[in-house]
């Protein structure tokens, strides 16, 4: 009899269909991973399990019994833990405070037990405590830790629960080899306990190193369980792409013509910062070149990075054949260079102001003005917002009036209002629907025919086979590959990002 076992779990987020059929089961003493693309919906099934998610259908077992999760107390209390993705410390308490967290130990009079926390959590820093790495100790405050401190420190607050259950959702991202093999140590030793462990990674090595079983989604849906030792890593890609080495779907026009012998555009040269180094890449007045590979892995900061959003560190940038280094975004936007966020609310709209004004600022600072009328105003916007079919009652409007689709096109109609030479798309349909996305890659195109440079990143493969020319693929910071022509397949661009990891 399995340990944990799910049966058609389904979640919709409004028209979204985040999960259409998850199916999972965990033998007692089983490292199980769970491996999909990005947007798959491993992430939510699990979330389902830990209570942080109510499902919309479905039903989860536990020792052969249906239970229902209510939420994360409930799931604690069926004897399921869980390491989130996203890091859900607290950064001004200590290391000892958030590992035991989730439980923490009381007097009798009500107060934290301070001698019983640090007892608890010594046990837990103890096992960590060859590579956790200097300035690392239970009365450190976690804001003061390196990124792999933090994520040891969210490790331990999972195990700190002792439950028969553990989800692991990515947890060796930011870890070190040595790190992430005394983590798989201490994985293999709890299931000789007969803990029951399930394991999300992008990481082939890994998924092989400590796996027993692997269950692949796709598109929201379980599409098979096999033995780790019964597979192999092409074989498991194979599952995951489903057949469909094709370029994408055939509702989207094909992506521009090569570009070769035509004017460079952007040039990067040993461009090193942040989360990224030594990347080098040309690209040309109308190519569309795409950033691909797994979340998180560069792709942002470098766009970021070109948009004098983030410091550089080393290297070289060139615009139109001349250096281009932007002192911030302001710079970045008066010398030709645009940039769209798929994050509208970080880094687009401007909240409660008119949707005029949330269209208008990019055209304000290039043509330096200072007073406009509304009403020429009006005339100058509505070619940029027709291009892209904006729906919207009037420019007087609140930008909050507007659906996600529409609010994302406003953000990026206010570029084309004063055309740049280089357009950096940052995963720009993220949260938009699928007419929305039609509209944006209709227009993308259609500016790189125009002779525009652009650079898209987008987590979503489909999106990339379309509409790149050559399509990058990031894992570590770095550009492991470059997929061109007839080598720009689904199978391809899952192999180069996992097999790269």
């Amino acid at each position: 009899m399995s340990k944990i076992e799910l049966r058609g779990v389904s979640k919709a987020y409004g028209a979204t269909l985040a999960l259409r059929r998850g199916d999972l089961s965990i033998d007692a003493g089983e490292v199980h991973v769970l491996i999909g693309s990005n947007g798959s919906g491993k992430s939510t099934l699990c979330k389902v399990l830990a209570g942080s998610v109510r499902p919309d259908g479905g039903e989860i077992l536990i020792d052969g019994k249906p239970v229902t999760i209510t939420g994360p107390r409930s799931a604690r209390d069926h004897g399921i833990g869980i390491f989130y993705q996203e890091l859900s410390l607290a950064g001004h308490r200590t290391v000892a405070e958030n590992i035991c967290l989730p439980d923490l130990p009381a007097t009798a009079a009500g107060f934290v037990d301070r001698a019983a926390l640090e007892t608890r959590a010594a046990r837990y820093i103890a096992l960590f405590d060859t590579v956790s790495g200097d300035g690392f100790s239970a009365d450190t405050t976690v804001e003061n830790l390196r990124a792999d401190q933090r994520q040891l420190v969210e490790i331990m607050k999972a195990l700190a629960t002792e439950a028969p259950v553990l989800i692991f959702d990515e947890p060796t991202s930011a870890l070190d080899r040595a790190q992430v093999d005394r983590f798989f140590e201490i994985l293999r030793d709890l299931k000789k306990q007969g803990r029951s462990i399930i394991f999300i990674s992008h990481r082939m090595d890994e998924i092989f190193a400590i796996g027993d079983r692997v269950t692949v989604i796709r598109d929201g849906e379980t599409v098979g369980t096999e033995k780790i030792s019964d597979t192999n890593p092409a074989a498991v890609i194979r599952m995951m792409v489903g057949g469909q080495d094709e370029l994408a779907a055939a509702s989207s026009a094909p992506p521009a013509v090569a570009a070769s012998g035509r004017p460079i555009a952007l040039a990067l040269n040993g461009l090193s910062g942040k989360n990224f180094a030594n990347v080098s890449f040309e690209v040309a007045k109308g190519e569309i070149l795409g950033f691909g590979g797994l979340h998180g892995q560069g792709q942002s900061a470098v766009l970021r990075a070109i948009f004098g959003v983030n410091p550089v560190a080393s290297g070289e940038i060139m615009l139109n054949g001349t250096p281009f280094q932007a002192r911030n975004p302001r710079d970045a936007i008066r010398r030709g260079c645009a940039y769209v966020s798929g994050d509208r609310g970080r880094d687009g709209v401007i909240s409660g102001r008119p949707i005029l004004e949330n269209v208008t600022p990019i055209h304000y600072l290039r043509q330096k003005l200072k007073l406009a009328s509304p009403s020429a105003l009006a005339e100058r916007v509505k070619p940029a917002l027709e291009a892209l079919h904006t729906k919207f009652g009037g420019l007087s409007h609140p930008i909050n009036s507007l659906s996600g689709g529409n609010q994302q096109k406003i953000v990026i109609a206010r570029w084309l209002i004063d055309r740049p030479d280089v357009l950096l798309l940052d995963d720009p349909t993220k949260g938009i629907d699928l007419s929305a996305k039609a509209d944006l890659f209709s227009l993308i195109r259609k500016l790189a025919a125009e002779g525009m440079g652009i650079v898209l990143y987008s987590s979503e493969d489909a999106e990339l086979l379309n509409n790149a020319d050559r399509i990058l693929v990031f894992n570590g910071g770095q550009v492991r590959r470059e997929l061109t022509g007839a080598d720009r397949t689904r199978y391809n661009l899952y192999q180069a990002a996992y097999e790269a990891a």
